[in-house]
């Protein structure tokens, strides 16, 4: 394939990048077929939305001090599934402060009355163990029901449940009971060989393992074709019965729209009017390179709502702070190259040679500068609070697509549209035509 060849598929592809974006970004009730893969609209959080905010503060004084972390953690996993289960559309749970501050943050935006989900929350988890039973039906032409039924065996009587490994190095995943549900757990284990024994948290199946043999000991594994991050995270659910953490509802704050979209309305119209700027700045400092760079600009911001959407990132207004933010930070790469591009063209040499060397020569300060955005976007997300994260995470996303747009997006525009002049100038065919042989 030759370098014109090249070029021409780039810019094809950059034209059809363009189209899905707008395609993306859309209302979803106008192109029916993408409904099915990509949530036809934004995600909004809850101070766009509007909605309720829960505060509940758990009690670990119970809890080993080595195990509180894993306790709260299955706490706020059992609230989640809890929250989704009700149909309410993108919760936020989150856990925050110390051992002796431990509270969990629940975000229920689009919702005004939350008391019914206020009381779905607000029980500690519960585990229990079910034995299986059959029913077969008279009628042999019909499959036999399978019931569950409750036994004594619950999860107070569960002290642990750790990832273990087998003799081939295979995860599983161990539990260990009490006095009390040592002898359940041998009665019920006795008197089910074959069959499954069901383990449930809130009355949600976690697992089901079968009985191999009736087991005294108070030591039990559950076997299994279980990945690592499977088995952690059965071990969390089981523990999150077997630890039960009490939480107590300590504030509930109901937030409106109104404001909210107000100042969603200022950040777009800053947001635009911040856009038209930097292309014009651009186009007059950069003519047509920057007319390029501008263009490369508008599809920066196509692809970071395209993945916003794509991705389910739920918009707060840190967040669009964020989107903003990165605007600006994503022109910082061309500048880089066009000042460099500047410079080769001072130095008499050949216009495409020049668009190779200034992106090769900018390469360094661009990656280095990226990078450390990025750590600081990570220390952020990881240390940060909701708001603070939202912040991070579309700064991070812009960060990125940035790269993409200034390194490969403007450097295939520009040397296609290089290689259109270098051909149809013929005072500089000579010269270039020596250089891009010295580059191939």
């Amino acid at each position: 394939m030759t370098v014109k060849q090249q070029m021409q598929l780039g810019v094809v592809g950059i034209v059809v990048l363009t189209i899905l974006c707008v395609l993306v970004i859309l209302p979803g009730g106008k192109i029916p077929y993408l409904n099915r893969v990509i949530n036809p609209h934004f995600k909004l959080g809850l101070d766009l939305l509007g909605g309720t905010q829960l505060v509940y503060q758990a009690d670990v004084s119970q809890v080993p001090s080595a195990n509180r972390g894993e306790a709260l953690q299955g706490v706020r996993d059992v609230i989640e599934r809890r929250v989704n289960a009700f149909g309410i559309s993108e919760p936020r749970v989150q856990t925050t402060g110390g051992v002796g501050e431990a509270r969990v943050v629940v975000e229920l935006a689009g919702i005004k009355n939350p008391d019914d989900a206020i009381k779905l929350i607000g029980e500690t988890p519960q585990l229990d163990f079910r034995e299986e039973e059959i029913a077969e039906p008279e009628d042999k032409n019909k499959e036999s029901t399978i019931s569950w039924k409750r036994t004594e065996l619950t999860g107070k009587n569960l002290k642990r449940a750790d990832v273990s490994f087998d003799q081939n190095g295979a995860p599983d995943v161990s539990l260990t009971f009490d006095k009390q549900g040592t002898e359940l757990f041998s009665k019920l284990t006795g008197k089910n060989i074959g069959k499954r024994i069901g383990i449930f948290l809130d009355g949600y199946p976690i697992t089901a393992p079968t009985v191999q043999t009736q087991i005294t000991q108070g030591q039990a594994v559950i076997t299994g074709n279980f990945t690592i991050d499977e088995a952690k995270q059965l071990a969390t659910r089981l523990n999150a019965g077997a630890l039960p953490v009490p939480i107590n509802l300590i504030s509930r704050t109901s937030v409106g729209p109104t404001l909210g979209h107000d100042s969603l309305g200022r950040s777009v119209v800053a947001g635009v009017m911040g856009l038209i700027i930097m292309i014009l700045y651009m186009v007059i400092l950069y003519r047509y390179p920057g007319a390029i760079a501008a263009f490369a600009l508008v599809l920066y911001a196509l692809i970071n709502l395209a993945v916003y959407k794509i991705l389910g990132v739920t918009m707060t207004l840190a967040g669009v702070a964020g989107f903003i933010l990165s605007i600006g930070m994503a022109v910082d790469a061309n500048v880089l190259i066009f000042e460099r591009l500047k410079e080769e063209l001072r130095n008499k040499k050949a216009l495409i040679p020049s668009v190779v060397a200034a992106f090769k020569e900018a390469w360094d300060s661009i990656r280095d500068s990226n990078v450390s955005s990025l750590i600081t976007c990570a220390l952020l997300y990881m240390l940060g609070s909701s708001i603070v994260k939202g912040f991070a995470l579309t700064l991070a996303i812009g960060i990125i697509i940035s790269m993409f747009s200034a390194i490969t997006v403007t450097r295939t525009l520009l040397r296609a549209s290089s290689q259109s002049i270098f051909l149809s100038n013929k005072k500089l065919y000579a010269s270039d035509l020596s250089e891009e042989a010295k580059e191939k």
